[in-house]
């Protein structure tokens, strides 16, 4: 199999994040249309994550926000987003860089999308064992096992959300 120079995985992660800037960005200029509402499962420990560290120990691994109706000040950045939301009475504002983000769904409209980590923030195995940073001159060769995905919100209207996965465009 040829090397992929072009790197077209990391291209179509790209795109499909920006498909979650754009619909945070028409939410923060128009408010959430109808019944659309949005679940953001994020790595509460990735680069750029700027949330308070009671949420932090909380939540060591991952944590999901809702964006549904009691959420202020949502801006869309180029590279992340801010949104105030309620955390026991008390508003905190969190800022959330987009590579962070390992799912997003709006269960409204049966939509979802499932990401994995930046290149950034894997850390990869060679032949002994020994882990390494991937450089852009370097073929990833074996992922360490996954942390299993939250599971989506249940629907109300018996229909299952479909998740699309970019695991099938990925190198094995």
């Amino acid at each position: 199999m040829s090397k992929d120079y072009m790197r077209y995985d990391r291209m179509v992660e790209d795109a499909l994040r920006g498909v979650v800037r754009r619909a945070l960005n028409e939410a923060a200029a128009q408010g959430l249309p109808g019944n659309h509402h949005f679940y953001l499962t994020f790595r509460t420990h990735a680069p750029g994550v700027d949330i308070p560290s009671y949420l932090v120990e909380r939540y060591p691994n991952e944590m999901t926000i809702v964006l549904q109706f009691q959420f202020y000040g949502l801006e869309a950045a180029e590279d992340h987003f801010v949104v105030t939301l309620s955390f026991n009475n008390q508003q905190e504002r969190l800022q959330i860089p987009y590579a962070a983000i390992s799912v997003f769904a709006d269960p409204s409209v049966n939509f979802a999308l499932q990401f994995q980590a930046a290149d950034d923030d894997i850390k990869e195995l060679d032949v002994e064992g020994e882990e390494f940073e991937p450089t852009s001159s370097e073929a990833p060769r074996a992922l360490p096992p996954a942390a299993p995905k939250p599971a989506l919100p249940p629907r109300t209207d018996g229909d299952g959300a479909e998740v699309v996965s970019l695991d099938q465009f990925r190198r094995k």
